[in-house]
């Protein structure tokens, strides 16, 4: 028997690959699933399921091209109605997987028709549990986001939770190991650990929500409080893992359509395409064309990407590192933005060479920034979240997460001078260059951000609190 977990860092996201004599199960796949099958390939498996432990909101589930290029059977718990065939598992059913069985677990709450995946070894000992977005290592699934699709309220969907964690998962044995959907920086969950997997045992140890004195009540006051706005674009993805998709090859193919600089503009004036610039902040800054978004390959692009830029219907052209192409449809895709139009072949210095009208961002370094405000008031805006704000900030720093950006569109001066930081340099540009986008132009990045700011020791700190959930 073989356990692989599969983790895609940008979407905090495990998926899971089982092996027992040759027959293979692959849990809440990515959508390029060629991974999968390759993996598969190696052990000269065959996989005969793709377990989806509940119609996801934060990817689209590679299940369908998963299924289709494997001949794989999709199973969902119960409760599930998708509009493609699968197999609707009952609550407690066992599932053969060569050696092994997986007993499934209905476990609503998070949504209704959430399950968890339980399996047994070859003696007949439970052995794992694959929790979905239902228990998380040092969390629960936010009960809000199936609210609308069940008819509750974000309170009742707690309880169920409540009645599922205490009957269907805190009962098993405490040795199992727990494999989660999901690690620290998913929207899933409130307060995730870092820590990918961990024992039933610890997670009844440490875990806020399996407290065993903790009543219903207090159950749902703690997982409720403090939950902020899902992402956009999870509805989208809930929809299309429901309903189906398009085939991910045939969006990749599309989308890395090379464009010369003169087709590139034209595209962008005939379709009204967001220009998507995926290089890295500290080279965008220095150069790019006006009235692109920067949102950098190397940091959370897809979740950032799905939060800021609006429906997944909007096209998209987009400015690459060569080479790199292919991973930003891809990493799109996997949010459901498939309307990719193709790419400035030759990158950003292509349009530079053509001669093309370009723009800048003006940074400034912590020390220049303290010499300037020893003789000047400067207003300072720090785009952190809102408990990294809350946990340390700059004295007199005003705090617009980044996330909240069009709450404050029409809000701020265009005549002030802003001084702009997030934590490390990635989410300042980002919000400088949207804000550009929309006729702001009075804004100068911190170089290095907060981290800059605190280790230079010329500016005062706010006293300091552990970081909250929110």
């Amino acid at each position: 028997m073989k356990i692989e977990q599969l983790y895609t860092g940008c979407l905090a996201h495990g998926a899971y690959y089982i092996e027992s004599n040759g027959a293979a199960a692959i849990i809440d796949p990515l959508r390029d699933v060629a991974a999968y099958i390759s993996r598969a390939q190696q052990d000269n498996a065959v996989i005969k399921y793709v377990l989806e432990t509940h119609f996801h909101a934060d990817f689209v589930s590679g299940h369908l091209d998963l299924a289709a290029a494997t001949g794989a059977n999709i199973v969902y718990g119960p409760g599930a109605a998708p509009a493609f065939p699968a197999y609707i598992a009952t609550d407690g059913e066992i599932l053969t997987l060569g050696n092994i069985k997986i007993k499934v677990l209905h476990t609503p709450g998070h949504t209704m028709e959430s399950s968890c995946f339980l399996l047994i070894d070859e003696s007949g000992k439970e052995t794992a549990l694959f929790s979905g977005d239902t228990l998380f290592i040092g969390d629960v699934g936010r009960p809000d986001l199936a609210q609308q699709a069940s008819g509750k309220t974000r309170e009742e969907l707690a309880g169920i939770l409540f009645d599922s964690l205490r009957n269907k998962v805190m009962p098993l044995p405490p040795e199992i190991t727990v494999y989660p959907a999901h690690g620290a920086g998913s929207a899933c969950g409130k307060m995730i650990s870092g820590q990918r997997t961990d024992t039933l045992g610890g997670q009844l140890r440490t875990n806020y929500a399996l407290q065993t004195d903790m009543s219903r009540e207090e159950f749902i006051k703690a997982v409720t409080d403090g939950l902020t706005p899902p992402p956009a674009y999870f509805p989208l993805n809930v929809q299309m893992n429901k309903q189906g998709y398009e085939n991910v090859d045939d969006v990749i193919t599309r989308g890395t359509q090379p464009l010369l600089p003169d087709a590139f503009e034209a595209v962008a004036n005939e379709t009204g395409a967001v220009i998507l610039d995926t290089r890295g902040p500290e080279v965008f800054v220095d150069g790019f064309i006006p009235g692109a978004v920067n949102i950098g390959l190397d940091g959370n692009f897809a979740p950032w990407a799905g939060t800021l830029i609006p429906g997944g219907q909007q096209p998209i052209l987009f400015i690459a590192d060569p080479g790199r192409e292919q991973e930003v449809v891809t990493r799109l895709a996997r949010i459901g933005f498939d309307h990719t139009l193709g790419y400035l072949k030759g990158g950003f210095e292509a349009w530079r060479a053509a001669g093309r009208t370009i723009d800048d961002i003006v940074t400034i370094t912590p020390a220049a920034l303290a010499e300037r405000q020893s003789w000047i008031p400067l207003q300072l805006l720090d785009v952190r979240r809102r408990n990294e704000f809350s946990s340390e900030h700059i004295a007199g720093a005003v705090n617009i997460p980044l996330d909240y950006i069009n709450d404050y569109i029409g809000k701020l001066d265009k005549h002030q001078l802003y001084y702009v930081h997030c934590a490390g340099g990635y989410r300042s540009v980002i919000f400088i260059s949207i804000m550009r986008m929309r006729g702001y132009h009075n804004f100068v990045d911190v170089q290095g951000g907060m981290k800059a700011l605190k280790d230079s020791g010329l500016f005062q700190l706010s006293d300091y609190f552990t970081p909250s959930a929110t």
